[in-house]
């Protein structure tokens, strides 16, 4: 008889048990993009209405990236602040010259939510230590992007000259009138996020009760899907995965990273999912750091899209900045291979210190995230 004839379930079909697993892990995700959602919403309810005004009262370069950090924190997504951002400039409101620094500022802000989704893993060491590392990977290499391009931009101008330029080139076509919408993703995820806002409202009170929720719903969903994919991984599956990904490249990470996060419109959902994937063991660090910055390009699409609904060009201008801003740190650190592993040796080296003590996670996330913006908000303005 041949193989996987007549014993009731042909060789190349997946065990039923496998099947069950495959659904639950969906399942857990969706939980843990539920979780990612309620932060959002929490931080979003106490800081409502804060985000626009604090964006309009910039008048300094350096306080602009101070904002553009603490602005995205608030609502938890740059996707949101740089289409305010976009919106501000294209009515008038913001000069272009103090909007590029706020976008760079957005995308180290977009990374405090990764880093909470690591947080959850902080009573298991190994688990921890892999998951804060891929977080944190994000922080430093975007950190890392400004430090070298914000100087340069400062002093000769070249991405706010550059897209200009663009912009003329492209062109003032009237393309109808265009917003940034939510994906199919985030509409099913804004499901139950969107019913418990309409019960509890906004103000202080709702938003400690949507942080206390997410927190539980990502430590609770993490948990078993570490659990879940560590035994869907057994036989290899996980080495096959790094391998397709190490074969192609970090080119092939990095449009596997722009494809999703054009996809799911939030590059917070791209890497919050990377943190499991490389807590659990199933994705390395190594591989998953290209889709992580594919993930920065992904984003600047909702500001593309939000440019083409302003009145003035300097709203697409202000867009194409977002665009070459990432695109050019990706030019200038990943072409050397040593330059290229320094947010990942990094994120290492903080890993195994956060790991020993615990606090220096709260330091490290309070400090960077609110302290430091804060402060320099106070000395600049």
């Amino acid at each position: 008889m041949r193989p996987g004839v007549g014993t009731g379930r042909a060789k190349w079909l997946p065990r039923p048990e496998v099947v069950l697993r495959l659904a639950l892990v969906i399942l857990l995700l969706y939980a843990f993009l539920v979780g990612i959602g309620l932060l959002e919403s929490g931080i979003t309810a106490m800081g409502e209405g804060f985000q626009e005004g604090l964006l309009e009262s910039v008048s300094h370069p350096l306080a602009g990236l101070f904002a553009g950090i603490l602005g995205t924190v608030l609502v938890q997504s740059s996707s949101v602040t740089t289409a305010t951002i976009v919106g501000l400039v294209g009515a008038g409101t913001l000069p272009v010259t103090l909007a590029v620094p706020m976008i760079m500022g957005a995308n180290i802000g977009t990374t405090v939510t990764n880093t909470l989704a690591a947080l959850t893993t902080i009573l298991r060491s190994e688990e921890f230590r892999r998951g804060f590392a891929c977080a944190t990977h994000h922080d430093f290499f975007n950190v890392m992007a400004v430090a070298i391009l914000l100087p340069i931009e400062l002093g000769t101008g070249v991405l706010e000259r550059s897209a200009e330029w663009l912009t003329v080139v492209v062109g003032s076509v009237d393309l109808g009138v265009a917003t940034p919408g939510r994906s199919l993703l985030r509409e099913a995820v804004g499901v139950p996020t969107d019913w418990l806002e309409g019960v509890l409202g906004g103000g202080v009170t709702a938003g400690l009760l949507y942080l206390a929720l997410g927190m539980a719903m990502l430590f609770f969903a993490l948990t078993l899907i570490t659990r879940n994919m560590r035994q869907l991984m057994v036989g290899g599956v996980e080495k096959a995965m790094n391998q397709t990904i190490q074969r192609g490249g970090a080119f092939l990470g990095i449009l596997v990273g722009i494809i999703i996060t054009v996809s799911v419109q939030s590059s917070s959902i791209t890497t919050s999912i990377l943190v499991p994937l490389v807590a659990s063991g199933v994705l390395t660090l190594t591989n998953a750091y290209p889709i992580t910055v594919g993930a920065n390009v992904g984003t600047t699409v909702t500001a593309l899209i939000a440019s083409l609904a302003v009145a003035l060009p300097a709203g697409m201008t202000i867009a194409l900045v977002h665009l070459l801003f990432n695109v050019s740190a990706i030019a200038i650190i990943f072409p050397v291979y040593r330059i290229r592993m320094v947010p990942i040796h990094l994120s290492e080296w903080f890993a195994d210190l956060a790991v020993e003590r615990h606090s220096l996670v709260f330091t490290y996330v309070v400090g960077l995230f609110f302290v430091v913006p804060l402060l320099g908000l106070f000395v600049l303005q």
